[in-house]
């Protein structure tokens, strides 16, 4: 008898950042690692953060066609009455579990480039990226929050310094990645000399690179260095966001490169928009977790003391939202017409959250992935 033959995946850098589909707008689930998700909410349905729930939502994401599953890295949480995100899965390894447990997803995992050294990072990375067979990718994080960089002993860089580490960093990783063996780097934060790694990531490229850096310097990073790109989405004017992904891209073609441009939001969709908006409000208004908000605040300097009021009551709003994710709520036709003006601005996806990842995603997959498809956005899949 002859053996049955393997099929083995093209992991070629445009299959990556297609994340292996034809879907012309991308959908992701952004936060479910971290407890509570991204609603800073009181309602006992808010997401837990467990493996078990990771485990099965992954799982449910893969068979629904969802593209990509987007961490946060967060290492402690926020307080509150509900101590927001506090209870979290480091990502790296919850990314390699999820991709042995799913068979098509893109799973990223977000490190902090400051406290992770680069061979130590690269090699984790790569071996997520055999488990799934080139399905990993990376989000860099160039700098958050001061307390969290305080437990490692790790003091926070000025902004244009975070960056020029982050370039040395992601060179180095690069390099591993590469065919390269036994070379030294010398840079202003790195020395190091004789580095290898092996195995090189699955396939003949390396695993998609995204970040979200909203400064210009942020995001000459992530033009120069990465496959993806996070931008905040207008929550007034679509135009303002198409202006922002031309931007983006234009200067990427300058330096003969292309670069996909994704947005965050906050998905609240059910049978009628009554019923979807009379939900939201009971989520982020009634049972707002306003501690923990307040909190958030805090650590932007973000308060009546340094910004006028009614900006103060808008971002407090809008971090009870989803931490300032685009909002987007309705039944499934409006919010699929909301999804598909996204990809008319020129996004090449989104990372959304809900407040409940497991109880909210059948709905929105069954209503609303279906409705793109027929817009001609999503393949049958998904």
């Amino acid at each position: 008898m002859h053996a049955p033959q393997t099929t083995t995946r093209d992991a070629s850098l445009a299959a990556r950042r297609s994340m292996y589909s034809h879907n012309k707008l991308q959908i992701g689930l952004f936060g479910a690692n971290c407890s509570s998700g991204r609603a800073v909410t009181l309602v006992p349905e808010r997401w837990s953060g467990n493996w078990p729930d990771n485990k099965r939502l992954a799982v449910m994401s893969d068979e629904a066609g969802i593209d990509f599953l987007l961490p946060i890295g967060r290492w402690k949480g926020y307080g509150g009455d509900t101590d927001y995100q506090g209870t979290t899965l480091e990502t790296i390894t919850w990314a390699t579990g999820l991709l042995a447990s799913t068979k098509r997803i893109t799973v990223f995992g977000t490190v902090h480039a400051p406290i992770f050294n680069p061979v130590v990072a690269a090699k984790e990375m790569v071996t997520a990226d055999h488990v799934s067979e080139g399905r990993f990718g990376l989000n860099i994080v160039v700098g958050w929050n001061e307390g969290e960089f305080d437990m490692f002993g790790v003091e926070q860089r000025e902004h244009t310094d975070r960056y020029d580490y982050a370039q040395e960093w992601i060179d180095v990783i690069k390099a591993i990645w590469s065919d390269r063996e036994d070379f030294a780097f010398e840079g202003k934060y790195l020395n190091m000399k004789g580095v290898r790694g092996k195995p090189k990531p699955y396939g003949n490229s390396r695993p998609v690179i995204m970040n979200a850096g909203a400064s210009a310097t942020g995001q000459a990073f992530a033009i120069k260095n990465c496959d993806a790109f996070f931008l905040q989405a207008s929550r007034t004017s679509l135009d303002d966001t198409a202006q922002k992904v031309r931007a983006a891209q234009s200067a990427a073609r300058a330096q003969d490169r292309e670069i996909g441009c994704y947005t965050v939001g906050v998905v609240t969709c059910k049978p009628t928009m009554k019923e979807a908006q009379d939900y939201f409000h009971h989520c982020i208004v009634e049972c707002a977790d306003w501690s923990a908000v307040d909190g958030i605040l805090g650590l932007k300097n973000i308060s009546p003391q340094t910004v006028p009021m009614q900006e103060y009551l808008t971002k407090r709003s809008q971090y009870a939202q989803g931490m300032g994710g685009l909002p987007i709520i309705g039944d499934p036709d409006h919010v699929a017409a909301q999804l598909a003006d996204l990809s008319k601005a020129g996004l090449t996806g989104i990372a959304i959250s809900l407040v409940n990842y497991i109880e909210e995603l059948p709905y929105f997959c069954d209503e609303v992935l279906g409705r793109l498809q027929r817009m001609g956005l999503r393949d049958k899949r998904g």
